[in-house]
């Protein structure tokens, strides 16, 4: 294939429909200088655009990539086949973006809720919404990724309830682990109770456990599970 013999023949086409090089490139939804760039051979369309040319100019795929008319009838066939090309070309494309933002917001995800739970105190709700935050990035990263392996969206949508009970269990263990081994407050608490007649101690209620904190801020603050 000769790229000036190809581009000077799409400025012959051109031409023969008395445009500008503006004009076509207003049909054919690119720049003019891309126009420029096809006609003087320095760049080649896509065979996504061979396609719309071929339409647009009304001539056939192969006369494009030969640079010369070879019939007057386009070869349906090929124009066809290059068309079922284009379209597997764009569905690569757009698999490949799909998982390229699947990536990104998964890792963003996993990022912000291993933050939350690493630097920010446990007596902060902060936390708990940052790891909820980061679950909202990391779920749908979860299920652009799952899309192209299960076929099916019904298992799609399970997968996604099966990551989200799966976090739910992972905030939950975490948080056992925190106030059990490391003698910290629950992130993930619904309500913090204050008792009047033992203004020392504060209780923390969570869905599968209660908390006590004893002596808050001091040397002597001790905070361990509740035992009902």
């Amino acid at each position: 294939m000769d790229p000036v013999k190809v581009g000077s023949f799409l400025k012959t086409l051109r031409k023969e429909k008395n445009m500008t090089q503006e004009n076509a490139a207003e049909q054919l939804h690119v720049s003019s200088r891309t126009i420029s760039r096809w006609e003087t051979g320095t760049n080649m369309p896509d065979i996504g655009m061979l396609v719309e040319i071929a339409d647009y100019y009304q001539v056939s795929i192969p006369e494009i990539i030969q640079g010369e008319r070879k019939s007057e009838n386009m070869n349906e066939e090929t124009r066809e086949t290059a068309a079922a090309m284009a379209d597997y070309s764009r569905n690569e494309v757009r698999r490949g973006k799909t998982k390229i933002t699947g990536v990104l917001l998964s890792a963003f995800g996993i990022f912000v809720i291993i933050s939350a739970l690493m630097v920010l105190p446990g007596e902060s709700s902060w936390g708990s919404i940052y790891s909820v935050l980061g679950s909202l990035f990391l779920v749908p990263g979860i299920y652009l990724l799952t899309r192209p392996l299960i076929a099916g969206r019904s298992l799609r949508i399970l997968t996604v309830i099966g990551c989200i009970l799966l976090l739910f269990g992972f905030f939950s263990v975490t948080d056992y682990l925190a106030v059990k081994e490391l003698h910290q407050v629950p992130r993930f608490r619904y309500q913090t109770v204050y008792e009047s007649g033992h203004p020392d101690r504060l209780i923390y209620k969570t869905l599968f456990f209660d908390a006590v904190r004893e002596n808050p801020g001091s040397a002597g603050e001790q905070v361990y599970i509740l035992k009902k």
